[in-house]
């Protein structure tokens, strides 16, 4: 493999997720919540790059502070993916991190797709979507919607997905200065858990809401506030278990100026809704 085809010298994205909406309709015997989700990708997110080492190393320059490396997800999809193809192959890998953690932009998942996505390319493995899909599911839930890369309708714990073509609008996504716990929210007492099942037609109409949302409102008064304040512009919304909350606008120019007049200090970003993740175009 020459350099160039190691792709070491340029970043590999792994990008920002929205959900859309979020229902809780069930839960199963082991515990976990039966879901109906819409996700849809931002071309806004973490970056990564790779250089492969011959050794069979898996190196972290820039582990996460204050996170295990057997808990960093970006090492485990490595190494997983090192266990299950046998490859006497390792790497480098750095990450600038641009998303917030406990967010709910998917930012862990989102480099953990990466990971596997990047490895089985410069590793020359040759794994197909589909099992990259079910390794990214033994690390996370929402692991295969990026690995799979198309906005899509979920169900299940998360992981049967159906690809949707929906409109690509400007958002407007702020930070509030909290992090949230997703196992906290769905502990809630409160938490809505028994919504009852919608259509993929149902939420293209217009229904659909985010069930965790009055929850994290309710014990995190900052993400309370950010839903106010950007509600004043357009329909204010959360996504995932918080606590980023974002609105749409139809145009790049309009997002940005609702962005500049945010109050001093809160932290946000611009970015356009993509139904193809751009993991995909740079895989390609």
């Amino acid at each position: 493999m020459n350099r160039t085809d190691s792709h070491s010298h340029l970043p590999w994205p792994a990008p920002a997720k929205l959900n859309l909406m979020l229902h809780i309709t069930g839960r199963r015997a082991d515990g976990y919540h039966l879901l109906q989700s819409v996700f849809q990708f931002l071309d806004h997110g973490d970056r990564l790059w790779f250089e492969p080492l011959a050794d069979g190393r898996i190196l972290r320059h820039d582990s996460l502070r204050g996170v295990p490396l057997e808990q960093d997800l970006i090492y485990r999809a490595a190494r997983l993916l090192q266990g299950h193809s046998d490859t006497r192959q390792g790497a480098a890998i750095r990450l600038e991190k641009r998303l917030p953690m406990g967010g709910g932009l998917g930012g862990g998942s989102s480099d953990a797709a990466t990971t596997l996505i990047a490895l089985n390319r410069i590793w020359q493995l040759g794994m197909g979507i589909d099992q990259l899909a079910a390794l990214g599911l033994q690390l996370g839930a929402d692991v295969p919607v990026f690995v799979r890369g198309q906005a899509a309708w979920a169900e299940g714990v998360g992981e049967a997905l159906t690809p949707l073509s929906l409109p690509e609008p400007w958002f407007v996504v702020l930070i509030p200065p909290v992090q949230v716990a997703t196992g906290e929210i769905f502990a809630a007492t409160e938490l809505t858990r028994d919504c009852p099942a919608i259509t993929i037609r149902d939420f293209l109409a217009g229904l659909g809401e985010n069930v965790c949302q009055p929850v994290v409102a309710s014990r995190y008064p900052a993400v309370a506030e950010a839903l106010d304040w950007l509600g004043q512009y357009g329909q204010a919304r959360m996504t995932g278990t918080g606590a980023c909350v974002f609105a749409a606008f139809d145009s790049a120019t309009k997002a940005q100026q609702v962005l500049a007049a945010r109050p001093e200090g809160w932290q946000g970003f611009v970015a356009q809704g993509r139904n193809r993740s751009p993991l995909l175009e740079r895989a390609d």
